[in-house]
């Protein structure tokens, strides 16, 4: 397909009238043979193909090879349909989840640099010398070229304690990284793939940013201050740093995602940006399992919504880390093949508007969910028996209870292997998709339960009903 360049951008007539209709400016181009595939695999004939990317992990059957299952994949049975009841076993056929996780759910990560090197390039002594902050610049991968700029909060008294990542903001004192534009229409709910460019002017993409002053440890603490009472480490970095979370395209239809960050050091891999910043979070714990202020049996992942997914795929590929997602969405903890009622997202919906987040081989689902030959539980069931929560709300429309549920019952299976049930735990809160006191709450509590031998009187069971999701939603609408 090929795409002229000109000074202003030109709509171009696309095969479907209906294709330009409530669209913002941008370059949209008409279908060569290629969309005849994407028509089959249920997606929109006016889409402009993702050029595709040779990986190392090479192709896997795509979906006209797939049988319907109209099931949830059973976790516990091999490829070749034997049934796992050995741990022995069961490290097989996790290598078995992992491949098909990566090829058709978030793209083929990199393998670990194993060169990650960490400097001091800042500290202070915050929150009337209660806390100590430190921001550390690491470096890593391909000549050591890569970098990411990492804060650590941790009480000034005592230690190693256990650390808590948070995929949030840019940490104190780090330089805010150029950033690319968003794409044309993102965020508004439209199909983001019958759009490419505009191509973002170059003064735009390497505009200087000044850095975040260090001096904002002091108010940023604040917001932790519970978590650092209660023993933890805060350790942050922006996920943006990692991969930028754009839907800007190429004008050859690429992402222009790959184009910064991790992505050009790694040209041969398709991973998305969920994928990324799932990543970053392994360079992190790369670093903390040396440092002497942190406790590296104790390393746990947490963001809220996108933040949430990647931090689900982390402790999926990590087994250094505890998982404890917020407010996950579509994409997230709850099974595909359940999700969409009460306005839940979709696989569908999660296509159209952030398919940059995922493997390319997941868009071909779009419109057959019952294809899938995994579903969100394998996630939860790489992580076994490591503890690992889902923090959701209950007024939070767009993750089905539903389908968490069955995410987590499909995944006991893994965890009962090694005697573990009651280390796969959820928590819901009284609160829509957002990031809550309740949830810091609920996080530290289920792992002093697992991991810090703390008596703990509470459970991490409970799934709202029926009726108390019809009042919340009742609550909302009257509002």
């Amino acid at each position: 397909m090929k795409i002229k360049k000109y000074s202003r951008i030109i709509i171009i007539v696309c095969a479907v009238f209906t294709c330009l209709s409530s669209m913002p400016a941008g370059v949209y181009a008409q279908q060569n043979s290629t969309s005849s595939t994407a028509s089959q695999a249920g997606t929109d004939p006016c889409e402009i193909p993702i050029p595709p990317i040779n990986t190392p992990m090479g192709k896997l059957p795509g979906l006209d090879e797939l049988p319907v299952r109209k099931e949830m994949p059973d976790v516990l049975t091999m490829n070749n349909g034997t049934r796992v009841t050995t741990l022995e076993q069961w490290k097989q056929r996790r290598e078995e989840i992992k491949r098909i996780l990566e090829y058709y759910a978030i793209g083929q990560m990199p393998p670990a640099p194993g060169n990650v090197k960490g400097v001091e390039a800042g500290s202070q002594t915050v929150s009337d010398g209660k806390v100590k902050y430190r921001l550390i610049h690491l470096t890593f991968g391909p000549e050591e070229k890569l970098s990411l700029d990492i804060g650590i909060f941790t009480p000034s008294d005592g230690g190693p304690f256990p650390a808590i990542i948070v995929q949030g903001g840019t940490p104190p004192g780090a330089a805010n990284l150029p950033r690319l534009p968003n794409g044309p229409n993102q965020g508004r709910g439209q199909n983001v793939l019958v759009l490419v460019g505009p191509e973002p002017p170059a003064n735009q993409i390497n505009a200087p940013q000044n850095p975040v002053p260090i001096s904002n440890a002091e108010n940023m603490v604040m917001q932790y201050n519970n978590v650092l009472q209660r023993g933890y480490a805060v350790v942050l970095y922006n996920a943006n740093d990692c991969a930028e979370d754009t839907t800007l395209r190429n004008l050859d239809g690429s992402w222009a995602f790959r184009n910064t960050r991790f992505f050009p050091a790694y040209g041969n891999y398709d991973w998305g940006i969920l994928a990324a910043w799932a990543w970053g979070a392994s360079r992190v714990a790369d670093y903390l399992e040396k440092d002497p202020s942190i406790d590296n049996k104790i390393l746990i992942i947490t963001g809220a919504s996108r933040n949430g997914k990647s931090s689900m795929i982390a402790a999926a590929f990590d087994e250094r880390l505890i998982g404890a997602p917020v407010v996950t969405g579509g994409g997230g903890m709850g099974a595909y093949r359940f999700a969409g009622p009460r306005r839940s997202e979709t696989l569908d919906i999660m296509q159209t508007k952030y398919p940059n987040w995922f493997s390319p081989n997941l868009h071909q689902f779009r419109g057959h969910a019952d294809k899938l030959p995994f579903d969100q539980h394998w996630f939860l069931a790489l992580c076994a028996p490591r503890p690992f929560i889902a923090l959701e709300g209950i007024t939070d429309t767009i993750s089905l209870p539903e389908a968490v549920k069955q995410s987590i019952i499909g995944a006991q299976p893994a965890y009962e292997l090694y005697n573990a049930k009651d280390r796969l735990g959820v928590n819901y809160a009284s609160h829509g998709h957002m990031f809550t006191a309740e949830d810091w709450t609920a996080m530290m509590d289920f792992v002093d339960k697992h991991m810090r031998n703390k008596p703990i009187n509470r459970t991490f069971d409970r799934f709202p009903a029926e009726a108390e999701l019809d009042a919340a939603a009742s609550g909302i609408r009257g509002r």
